[in-house]
């Protein structure tokens, strides 16, 4: 109960630092404003020195996120965050996203040693708290691109038609940052706004393929980029992009509808185990007593754990055909 209590207390008085800490809305305006003009700095030979394009800012919110911020940048694993929370379109920072892992552990592990009280699931609970961030954030960068490549054919094609009707390359996109569906809607507005600021067309093209990377998108810039150095008929290379991009979104349809059974299976095979020991439980308390607080029985339950999320990663493995 005194280590429930202490741990109630702490987790209280973290979340009343960050209430207190959190950015205001004017610095998450100038945030956002400087995050738009960033452009790419290069040295006097106009060599290197690429910065991370419209990467999250953490210089200005300040307090206990800043400085964990600050601490985690000398390790590697910061870089791969900060493209992942760029990618999935939070608002969040390293320090601000790692802040929140740490306090859900910590209320999954006491939720459990309260309730449970055995080690081998308060620890289960300790990382599955911890990766349910992870895989909240990866889940909406997964969303994100999702709907950026459903949009896109569209917004390639309304493009193809503004260029038809006598407007330039630069009206073309406003006008796709005005009539098409979010995500794609507002990463064509920074494109445009870019342009506005005096960056060249290149380099506001090339920093959106680094915020979406998405093979489709790729494909599109590409193109654009290859005809702006040889010249020809772009409205033409636009209808042609346009094509591929739904050819391809049509095969990958049918490859996920045929590995819909295998998705589901593993699904099925990781979650059943779990499932069926909290039911026996529910109905007989107490019968997998030995398992929890019996040394082999703590044993078998980690062998378990390993062995599903093995057959879990061979099931995603054999179904995620890339196209």
């Amino acid at each position: 109960m005194l280590i429930s209590a202490f741990i109630g207390v702490l987790l209280f008085s973290l979340l009343l630092v960050l209430l207190l800490l959190r950015p205001k809305a004017s610095e998450k305006a100038i945030e956002k404003r400087l995050q738009i003009i960033t452009v790419q700095k290069r040295d006097k030979d106009g060599e290197g020195g690429d910065e991370p394009v419209l990467a999250p800012s953490e210089k200005i919110s300040g307090g206990l996120a800043y400085r964990l911020g600050e601490y985690v940048q000398r390790f590697h694993f910061s870089e791969d965050l900060k493209l992942l929370i760029l990618y999935s379109g939070s608002k969040a920072t390293v320090g601000s996203f790692l802040l929140r892992s740490f306090l859900t552990a910590i209320a999954a592990g006491a939720a459990a040693q309260i309730f449970v009280g055995a080690l081998p699931l308060d620890v289960a609970a300790v990382i599955a708290g911890a990766a349910s961030q992870w895989g909240l954030l990866n889940w909406k960068k997964n969303s994100r691109i999702l709907d950026f490549n459903t949009a896109l054919p569209d917004a390639i094609e309304l493009m193809a038609r503004a260029l038809r009707a006598g407007h330039s390359m630069s009206s073309a996109v406003e006008i796709v940052a005005e009539q098409s569906a979010e995500p794609l809607a507002s990463e064509f507005a920074i494109v445009f706004q870019q342009q506005k600021f005096g960056i060249p067309f290149r380099d506001a093209i090339l920093q959106l393929g680094e915020r979406m990377p998405t093979k489709d998108l790729h494909f599109l810039i590409t193109a654009i980029l290859v005809q702006r150095e040889t010249g020809g008929d772009l409205t033409e290379i636009l209808d042609r992009t346009t094509r591929v991009i739904r050819e391809r979104i049509r095969i990958e349809g049918e490859i996920r509808t045929y590995t819909a059974q295998g998705r589901l299976t593993g699904w099925i095979l990781g979650a059943l185990p779990v499932a069926m020991l909290g039911i026996i439980n529910i109905i007989t308390p107490g019968y997998s007593h030995v398992l929890f607080y019996d040394p082999v029985g703590q044993k078998l339950l980690y062998a378990g754990a390993g062995l599903i999320v093995t057959g879990g990663l061979i099931i995603r493995k054999v179904v995620n055909i890339e196209v």
